[in-house]
């Protein structure tokens, strides 16, 4: 059956030369738009699969427009453009295309950009399966437990940070009905802990009143439907609600996902999940579709767990009114070896545990000294193919004929005699290409097609090999700068970037400062054989927080080594640091 795909392109000479092509190609164009109005009845009609979009529409609405539409309906889509400059590539970024084409078009990119979103979109697809399967079936063993009522949340609320990463989350019941306000708080303070409030504990630390929590309360707007706020949005929200706000000044939250289920009702208040981040675009609509298909299960056992409780409301009553769980379970391989509570570096495990699930590609984005290397060794140490090898290639510094020879070998009576090739070592496991930035132009297009086909050409053989391979990138550089000087394929990139870490610079989580540096001292004085600990005065800690940070997490390692080195008391008072500051 062949593949249904529209065209939405306001210049026809260029939209009917799309159609020809994708025609000759074997594609069934089901028609061509040219505004966002048109788009929207012809997509509501003739249910496309692939949508080529003009990000540059004509009229009020735009291409970014038709994307939230497309993305809400979870159709994937390809940008097409004149450009592909810097500020063209990062607007596209921001609705999450599974491709970008560059007019004029050529017919192998263009075919190739379908293909990979092809990919992209059956990858994404068999992702959310899995995820959605593990937290049903979490649901259904927590319909069946005995467990108190804060036991249960907390097992939600877990269950749930698999599914969707958030830093706060607010469990209970709503209604017109406000005090008592039956909710338990959860913060996450690490990886699987959370320091767990009751609306005691929350008034004690968010410092509110109880007459201004009634107030506060009664300012809430009900909603029935998941919806999400992020960045500017948020802030708009927060003036709505004074709860909102209170929880976003408090723990400095810069987004909300509100999930309600209004069908479970106790007292005429309904249940509701408020999730929240740290991070200003945590949520968007792919979310919101997430919460739509497992509603139903995530209703069925938040039932069955009232059940046991009626009537009346669960008891959210906390001994202390504060508590903090820790699952105390560490991260096996090099993830857990790093070092981090703010909600920045939680994202990255979130990320890089639920990436390892996967068999996809990885890239890796951050500065020097983030600790790339560390999060793909991570990737691959929780990964199906945790018992292959991890093979490391640098890719800066080789040409492009050194560079092919070292990733895909040799045949025998090549130059350099017979030689197997990074890709051939990494059989059955995973290569990390570090540097992915600095490989050769000629190089990408040669990796793309290992990716695309799972097979490779030694240099000298005449036969394809087929591999089986994960490849982990990293990089850091700007890989939107690097395609816009023409030192990087588009079509790469965007078969790399579906699964994309991002590592925060040292200098975006001052928080994490003080425990790196005091892990590392505590790991060098033990190092050097002193017979006692060394710690840090007030004034050292305010030095390395003030600092910022170039060589990020490896300088500051290098920093507290020599701190070590030349301590002459238990106490860390000065420490020898550039003059270079932010």
């Amino acid at each position: 059956m062949k593949q249904k795909i529209l065209i939405v392109e306001d210049f026809f000479v260029e939209a009917n030369h799309l159609r020809i092509l994708l025609t000759r190609a074997g594609y069934e164009v089901t028609g061509i738009a040219r505004t966002f109005e048109s788009a929207e009845e012809a997509i509501r009609q003739d249910h496309p699969e692939i949508v080529l979009v003009d990000i540059f529409l004509a009229g009020q609405k735009t291409g970014v427009d038709l994307a939230r539409l497309l993305n809400r309906q979870n159709i994937p889509f390809i940008y097409l453009s004149a450009n592909s400059n810097e500020e063209v590539l990062k607007t596209a970024r921001e609705t999450g295309p599974s491709g970008f084409v560059v007019k004029p078009f050529r017919e192998k990119d263009l075919l190739a950009a379908i293909g990979i979103a092809r990919y992209l979109h059956e990858s994404s697809r068999e992702a959310l399966w899995r995820k959605e399967a593990a937290f049903t079936g979490e649901l259904d063993r927590l319909a069946g437990a005995r467990r108190p009522w804060p036991e249960r949340m907390l097992c939600l609320v877990r269950a749930l940070q698999q599914f969707i990463s958030f830093d706060y989350v607010a469990v209970g019941f709503i209604g017109p009905v406000y005090m008592p306000f039956n909710a338990l708080h959860f913060l996450r303070t690490g990886f699987d802990e959370y320091q767990v409030m009751d609306s005691e504990g929350f008034q004690t630390v968010s410092r509110i009143n109880p007459a201004r929590m009634v107030a506060s309360m009664a300012a809430i707007k009900l909603r029935t439907s998941p919806v999400f706020f992020n960045a500017v949005q948020f802030q708009i929200a927060c003036q709505e609600s004074g709860i909102r706000s209170l929880v976003g000044k408090t723990f400095d939250m810069h987004s909300n996902l509100l999930f309600p289920l209004p069908k479970i009702s106790l007292d005429g208040r309904y249940f509701f999940l408020s999730l929240y981040s740290g991070r200003n675009d945590a949520f968007n609509e792919r979310h919101l579709e997430l919460c739509r298909k497992v509603q139903p299960a995530l209703q069925h056992a938040v039932e069955e767990m009232t059940r046991h409780v009626m009537p009346g409301f669960p008891q959210v009553r906390l001994d202390e009114g504060i508590e903090l769980i820790s699952n105390k379970v560490p991260i096996p391989g090099p993830l857990g070896a790093m070092i981090g509570e703010s909600h920045l570096f939680l994202h990255v495990l979130d990320l890089a545990v639920a990436f390892a699930a996967t068999d996809s590609s990885v890239l890796i984005r951050g500065e020097r000294g983030t600790g790339k290397e560390q999060v793909a060794g991570g990737i691959h140490a929780l990964s199906a193919r945790s018992d292959g090898p991890f093979i490391k290639v640098n890719c800066a510094g080789f040409s492009a004929g050194s560079m092919e020879g070292e990733l895909f070998g040799f045949e025998n009576g090549g130059p350099g005699n017979a030689r197997t090739g990074r890709f051939g070592q990494a059989e059955g496991g995973t290569l990390f290409l570090d540097e992915i930035g600095e490989m050769p132009f000629e190089i990408q297009l040669k990796l793309l097609n290992v990716l695309q086909r799972h097979e490779m050409e030694r240099v000298g053989g005449r036969q394809p090999v087929r591999v089986d391979v994960r490849v982990i990138v990293a990089t850091s550089r700007d890989l939107e700068k690097e395609i816009a000087e023409g030192r990087f394929r588009l079509d790469l990139y965007y078969r790399l970037n579906a699964c994309c870490i991002r590592l925060p610079a040292l200098r975006e989580r001052i928080d994490d400062i003080e425990l790196i540096a005091t892990h590392f001292l505590e790991y060098f004085a033990e190092k050097s054989g002193r017979g006692h600990a060394l710690r840090f005065s007030e004034k050292s800690i305010r030095m390395l927080k003030e600092y910022d940070w170039p060589g990020n997490v490896a300088e500051l390692m290098d920093a507290i080594e020599t701190c070590v080195l030349f301590a002459r008391t238990e106490i860390v008072d000065d420490i020898k640091l550039p003059s270079r500051k932010s």
